[in-house]
Formats: C-alpha cells, sequence, structure tokens
C-alpha cells in the first residue's frame, strides 16, 4: 500500500483547500480522491471512514483523519510548522482560528442566492477586525510567530489572495501585509502551487457547487 497522503473531497476549494496549502509547503506529496456521487459519499458513511459524516477525509500515517482544524494541527506538528513551544503554538492557533473564520465566510458565497450583502461585510470584517491584527504582527517581524515559517504564515497567504480575488485593491492599505505576500509567494514550493496545473484549485463555480449539493443531498443551505 502506497505510503502517499490521500485526500478525499471535492473537486474544488472548500476546506480542503488549506490542507493542500500547507501538504505544499510541507513538500508533502499527495493523491486526490474526489467526490462527484452521492454513492461515494455514502460508502464513505457505510465503511466508517467519517467520524462525523463530514468530509474533509485525509488519510495519513495509518490514520483517516477529519475536522479541518484537527487535520492543519497535525500536518503542522509532525512537520515543524507550529511553533517551538506552547505559548508559541497558541499563537499560531489563534492567528489561524481568526483566519480560518474569515475565509469560511467567503467558502460560503456560492451557497447563497444574494451575495451581495456578504460580500460586503465580508469585506468590511476583512478591513476591520482581521487585516489590521496581522499589519501589526507584521510591523517587523518576517513570520508571525517565533520568527519562523508556521501554518498562521500559509493561511494568511490564502486568505489574502482569496481577498484580493474579490477585493484587488483591499491591501492598499495595509503595507505590512502585502510585504508579507509577496515574500511568501518567492518560496519555491508556494511559486509552484500558484502556476497553472498544480493542485491548486480555481475559484467556486456552479459545477462545483451543484456537485457539493448533490452528494450531500441538499437543497438549499
Amino acid at each position: 500500500m502506497s505510503g502517499k497522503v490521500t485526500l478525499t473531497y471535492f473537486n474544488g476549494r472548500g476546506k480542503m483547500e488549506s490542507i493542500r496549502w500547507l501538504l505544499t509547503v510541507a513538500e508533502v506529496e499527495f493523491d486526490e480522491v474526489f467526490l462527484t456521487t452521492r454513492e461515494q459519499y455514502l460508502k464513505l458513511l457505510n465503511d466508517g471512514a467519517l467520524m462525523f459524516q463530514q468530509v474533509p477525509l485525509v488519510e495519513i500515517d495509518g490514520l483517516k483523519l477529519i475536522q479541518t482544524k484537527a487535520i492543519l494541527q497535525y500536518i503542522a506538528e509532525k512537520y515543524n510548522l507550529h511553533g517551538k513551544d506552547i505559548k508559541d503554538r497558541v499563537m499560531v492557533n489563534m492567528y489561524s482560528e481568526g483566519l480560518t473564520d474569515l475565509m469560511e465566510l467567503i467558502m460560503m458565497l456560492p451557497f447563497v442566492p444574494d451575495p451581495k450583502p456578504k460580500l460586503d461585510n465580508i469585506q468590511t470584517k476583512a478591513k476591520e477586525r482581521y487585516m489590521p491584527v496581522f499589519e501589526k504582527a507584521l510591523s517587523g517581524p518576517v513570520y508571525l510567530v517565533g520568527g519562523k515559517l508556521s501554518l498562521a504564515d500559509v493561511l494568511l497567504l490564502e486568505a489574502t489572495l482569496m481577498l484580493e480575488e474579490k477585493f484587488p485593491e483591499i491591501l492598499a492599505d495595509f503595507p505590512n501585509v502585502k510585504s508579507f505576500q509577496a515574500r511568501m509567494t518567492l518560496v519555491p514550493a508556494i511559486s509552484r502551487f500558484l502556476q497553472p496545473g498544480s493542485k491548486r484549485k480555481q475559484q467556486p463555480d456552479d459545477h462545483y457547487k451543484n456537485t457539493v449539493m448533490k452528494v450531500f443531498n441538499m437543497t438549499s443551505l
């Protein structure tokens, strides 16, 4: 049996995309199984692969992991991307959970009938609640925590790129964050991930939305 990490999710970003980002930065190769039918999902349930009947599912080190934050923390610990001590790790986790909250707002946009009010809310929160935190944290350091690359840095890069897709000028008032973004994109593994043909997923479209709704037997949120 191959020892390669296997990801089971939809062929789109969603909650798996941060996991793809982190594995890429850790330079870990992975295979992907894409959910396209409800039968695939029901088989995972019947096989007992999904503890809480949820994906993402990541198979690594003989484990079947679910719950995105738990998966990210496992990978971060395994590949030394989680801080040098308990105080660093709690800072990494606080930054990471804030960024996850922000990105989940963007992830929900394809599933709401009128995204305009949601977009306005996301922009306001990004500019008033989230980006000021990182602008201050990056006023001197190269990285967010402990002078070394961590999960929090990876998620911040992902979040800023997602925000710029929706609001191209959103980082104009956050020069430290913009400089950080530029530095991060020069990391060789990240540079490759940002190129066409990589395993990075594109912004969700109607096909992605319809596949998710079909697999989960959803009519609406």
